[in-house]
């Protein structure tokens, strides 16, 4: 296994644990077979050095000067990676902590005065701090009134939205429907200004929903969409974000209530249901629970009858679904 030998790398994972117990170094006695629970063992010109806790020396009756804490340093370290042992040691020197290193396949360990160690685990988590990479800059998503200026990235983001069918999973011929179904409702007399929204994020448009008038039995209304999302930031909360925003506008606005055609897995969640369980029916009775609707908070109930859109859906009627995803 593969260890990391980028130093800030090392030094902002490398996490150190205080192991349980006290450990010391002992000069092993010369033709003693080993025993106890040894931990680490140096052979020299001059003899067998160990590493074993202070209670297993104490019961060997074996002589120390050094007791230890041991924090092991919990990031796997290439053998061959250059400078972790040099910045640990500089950090605890000018702590004026004193430090043995032990060097293991996986992890670097570090035994330091007992008495040192809550002060060397603070050390130590200092230098991984300061080492750690800069956070990414916060990003906010900002959501306002559309404007003209903004209509050539609207529609070229909605064609990217819709590029892609969701029932076939394959490309779209030519130019989504939802583009040109956008474009006219920019023009039309049911184009609410407040009620087309974008989502801008550091300058960049990366999403838009529409709610155009829209009326049944001759109580206004609103009919959302398209929505759509740019790509690459699906499923990343531009959507709900949006719908949510549609939502406080609407009631802010004394709307009585939303209708849409779209996913009944997606929608629910905002509060629509099918509409024709609140008596209201679908321009096209093939939509079937795709239709739903939101009652706000100034819905009169009792409202049935036929859903009508703004005029420029007539034409995409049966062509087109709220099909982008969130």
């Amino acid at each position: 296994m593969t260890g990391e030998k980028n130093l800030q790398t090392l030094l902002a994972a490398m996490h150190p644990a205080l192991r349980k117990g006290e450990y010391v170094y002992v000069l092993w006695p010369h033709g003693k077979p080993l025993a106890g629970g040894i931990e680490a063992a140096v052979r020299e010109a001059e003899g067998l050095t160990v590493v074993l806790p202070r209670a297993e020396a104490d019961g060997l009756e074996l002589p120390y000067d050094f007791v230890a804490a041991w924090i092991t340093l919990e990031v796997h370290s290439e053998l061959e990676a250059v400078g972790l042992t040099a910045a640990v040691s500089r950090a605890l020197t000018q702590a004026w902590i004193s430090c043995n290193v032990l060097a293991g396949f996986h992890h670097d360990h570090l035994l330091v005065p007992v008495g040192d160690a809550a002060r060397a685990l603070e050390v130590l988590a200092e230098l991984s701090a300061a080492n750690a990479p800069d956070p990414e800059p916060v990003r906010e998503l900002v959501l306002r009134n559309e404007n003209p200026e903004d209509r050539a990235a609207i529609l070229s983001l909605t064609a990217e939205a819709f590029a892609v069918s969701p029932e076939t999973g394959l490309p779209v011929e030519g130019q989504p429907v939802e583009v040109e179904l956008l474009r006219q409702l920019f023009d039309s007399e049911e184009y609410l200004p407040e009620f087309s929204v974008v989502a801008e994020l550091d300058g960049e448009i990366v999403g838009h929903v529409i709610s155009t008038r829209a009326w049944v039995d001759g109580l206004e209304l609103l009919g959302l969409g398209p929505i759509g999302v740019t790509p690459r930031l699906q499923r990343h909360g531009i959507g709900s974000a949006l719908m949510r925003e549609t939502v406080v506008r609407a009631n802010a606005a004394g709307e009585r209530g939303i209708a849409l055609l779209g996913s009944t897995e997606y929608y629910p969640r905002f509060g629509f249901v099918p509409s024709s369980s609140l008596g209201i029916e679908a321009p096209d009775k093939n939509w079937g629970d795709n239709f739903q609707f939101l009652p706000l908070a100034l819905w009169p109930g009792g409202v049935h009858g036929i859903f009508q859109y703004a005029g420029p859906f007539a034409a995409a009627e049966g062509d087109t679904i709220d099909r982008a995803p969130q």
